[in-house]
């Protein structure tokens, strides 16, 4: 087995947004959740539980709810992403650590997420740490075609100039981690801390111990501020 890859040759550093930096027991994302249910059982006219079914089915298979309401009922990728993203993202904290751990990474610091810029936009506000990132691949930029689709991340690549096997890769979602690895990247598993209950599909949690997966952390900030000692 190959020794986990190491971060010593890193010029880009490539962050999820969603439940890796800001921590999962906020549980922002259930908010998004919910009203991603709404929007399907309202489009399909199904029970809120026929329309959980079907979410999570399309979630699975998709990668994004949305996607899949996309390419099996013609629904229209701004109606959905200005009704699910309609949250109160007052539970988020500023976090003064995580932005002086990322300001000290050497070299660029990019967001890569199945969300939306407004999305992106409203999280980073909140956390206080909008400044250090120099730019956003959100799923517009995509094409509407989310993660773990292979060509997202070569699109990722391309727009940005970014070579993969001088980036890493921090995620939530194992799976997610599996093109950035197989193309180079080193890979980091954000995990949640396990102080507080958060709520996840259990496959959501999987996946730590997958060989494409370098390193995992429950402290996001602690690991970066660790990067940036040594």
């Amino acid at each position: 087995m190959n020794p986990p890859r190491s971060f010593d040759h890193i010029d880009t550093w490539v962050f999820d947004l969603d439940n890796t930096l800001y921590p999962h027991h906020v549980n922002l994302w259930q908010q998004v959740d919910t009203r991603i249910g709404e929007f399907v059982a309202s489009w399909l006219k199904v029970s809120a539980e026929e329309a959980r079914r079907i979410q999570k089915d399309y979630y699975r298979r998709y990668g994004t709810t949305m996607r899949g309401m996309m390419t099996e009922h013609g629904v229209h990728a701004d109606d959905f992403l200005a009704y699910v993203h309609k949250i109160d993202h007052s539970p988020l904290e500023p976090n003064p650590a995580m932005g002086a751990a990322i300001e000290r990474l050497p070299g660029r610091k990019l967001i890569l997420t199945n969300g939306s810029v407004s999305h992106v936009d409203a999280v980073l506000a909140r956390l206080g740490i909008a400044r250090h990132f120099h730019g956003v691949f959100d799923i517009i930029a995509a094409e509407l075609t989310p993660k773990p689709a292979p060509q997202t991340y070569r699109k990722f690549l391309e727009i940005h100039a970014v070579d993969p096997t001088r980036a890493v890769m921090f995620e939530d979602l194992a799976r997610n981690l599996v093109v950035p690895h197989d193309l180079g990247m080193t890979t980091v598993l954000v995990v949640p801390d396990g102080t507080k209950e958060v709520v996840r599909e259990d496959w959501e949690l999987e996946g730590r111990d997958d060989p494409h997966v370098d390193h995992v952390t429950d402290d996001l900030t602690g690991f970066l501020q660790g990067l940036v000692r040594s």
